[in-house]
């Protein structure tokens, strides 16, 4: 590995928590990830937003650990610790050239943020092999600019989550701390780099930002701050997926909210409100 890319791990800032811990040395920040990268599973996905997902697939990558604790966090498993397999950075690229050749859309790397580094190798390497499809960056949203700023160049579809304008509600449920300023400085500086999305004659994504919002239930101001944030700090142009695909597990059964399913009615106000702001590109579910 590019020993300069490689020092990002000696001295870990890859996300706003900023640790400092070596973890090529084992020591354990925040996401308990060491330099190890362990990948719990890959996939061609057909389940993601339309010109994500297309007719044939996306090829995600879901990666163990995250730099979240949310407590209702449909991965849990991945999230929290040393699942899936241990894999070398060639062995990545070997991956993403295999979804390659199952005609996978893209390659769809999920919860990535803290093995950036080797990530970007991977990259390297799968492009002297001639990798072909874009690359999407598929985030929680918690993103220091620093690391946006590395990926500058390897990333053409940014798919980032805009979950909280609330940062006492981030902390409490994600453990996140001032989520929502590194939120909106992360979509900026995303949105610099690729623009909005852009699609081939098929309607398949080559290449933008794409920011997705998950609608939780009893959390309608939430939602509704967030939607106002990324219209006033960015653009009511920007692409929105609005999601009400929450499903409670069984750690959050104590949450008065949190233990139910969304209601049409919630979902309804949400999309009102989208509405009201002048936003008119994305998607939404019924």
């Amino acid at each position: 590995m590019n020993s300069s890319i490689y020092d990002r791990y000696r001295k870990c800032s890859l996300c706003p928590r900023k640790c400092g811990v070596d973890r090529t040395q084992g020591k354990l920040g925040f996401c308990k990830a060491t330099s190890e990268v362990f990948v719990a599973s890959y996939m061609v996905h057909r389940f993601e937003e339309p010109p994500i997902s297309g007719h044939n697939g996306s090829g995600t990558i879901f990666f163990s650990y995250c730099t979240a604790r949310c407590c209702y966090c449909q991965n849990y498993n991945y999230s929290r610790g040393r699942y899936g397999k241990s894999v070398t950075t060639p062995g990545l690229t070997e991956i993403m050239l295999e979804l390659e050749k199952k005609g996978a859309h893209n390659i769809n790397l999920v919860t990535p943020s803290h093995y950036i580094p080797s990530i970007i190798e991977a990259l390297d390497i799968a492009r002297l092999k001639g990798i072909k499809i874009p690359i999407v960056y598929n985030t929680n949203g918690y993103e220091s600019e620093e690391a946006i700023d590395m990926l500058n160049g390897y990333i053409d579809i940014y798919m980032p989550d805009a979950k909280y304008s609330d940062d006492k509600l981030a902390n409490k449920q994600c453990g996140f701390i001032n989520y929502s300023k590194h939120n909106i400085a992360a979509l900026k500086k995303m949105r610099k780099q690729v623009g909005d999305i852009k699609t081939d004659i098929n309607g398949i994504a080559e290449r933008g930002l794409l920011i997705r919002h998950l609608v939780l239930p009893g959390y309608i101001e939430n939602t509704r701050g967030v939607l106002r944030q990324i219209a006033k700090e960015l653009s009511n142009k920007a692409y929105i997926s609005l999601m009400n695909q929450y499903s409670p597990i069984a750690q959050v059964k104590k949450d008065p909210n949190l233990k139910r399913r969304l209601t049409a009615e919630e979902y309804k106000k949400a999309k009102a409100y989208l509405e009201r702001l002048g936003f008119l590109n994305g998607w939404v579910q019924d």
